[in-house]
């Protein structure tokens, strides 16, 4: 119950702080536009995206409504009932749903993305803290997995067992 509660707290808190910045980002920069953060590295510009990540499937928006909406609701369910066992997995997901939840807020409220990061050493599209999340909360997940295929390795004293749809050789590599 406690870790539930802790959970619902700690995504109500991601999506807290997306908000917030999104609600400056309208109010400071949707009137000038842009202005630098780091002159020419990053700078803060206002852009509306009514697509997904690079803003693919632009004006799809009950689509990725209907599809964040339960992809998010999956994610929930396995944070506060399966409850992952590993720290870096819990995070991840906790990252991926309040990101998710805080981009979801802004599709369903406004039809649009608040996007103000844009990074002007390379040509890479406009996003959002929320974005962050859910990039960082994949790349956790990854690393994750990584971690337990290595611990999986070391455990089984480093042998690799042969790919099944490999013949053996007769000296027993394939």
């Amino acid at each position: 119950m406690i870790s539930a509660l802790i959970t619902l707290v700690a995504a109500a808190l991601l999506v807290a702080i997306d908000q917030g910045i999104k609600l400056w980002a309208t109010a400071n920069l949707a009137p000038v536009g842009s202005m630098p953060l780091i002159p020419g590295i990053v700078e803060l510009r206002y852009f509306l995206n009514d697509g997904a990540a690079f803003s693919i499937l632009q004006g799809k928006q009950t689509f990725l409504i209907l599809f964040t909406g339960v992809a998010l609701l999956a994610v929930a369910w396995y944070l506060l009932f399966r409850r992952p066992a590993k720290k870096l997995e819990y995070i991840g997901w906790l990252f991926v749903l309040g990101g998710g939840i805080g981009n979801l807020v802004d599709r369903v409220l406004n039809g649009e993305v608040v996007d103000y990061i844009n990074l002007l050493f390379m040509n890479f599209a406009v996003f959002n803290f929320a974005d962050m999340l859910v990039c960082t909360g994949i790349g956790l997940l990854l690393l994750n997995l990584l971690l337990e295929e290595l611990a999986a390795r070391r455990k089984a004293g480093g042998r690799e067992e042969p790919a099944a749809d490999l013949p053996e050789r007769d000296d027993g590599t394939v």
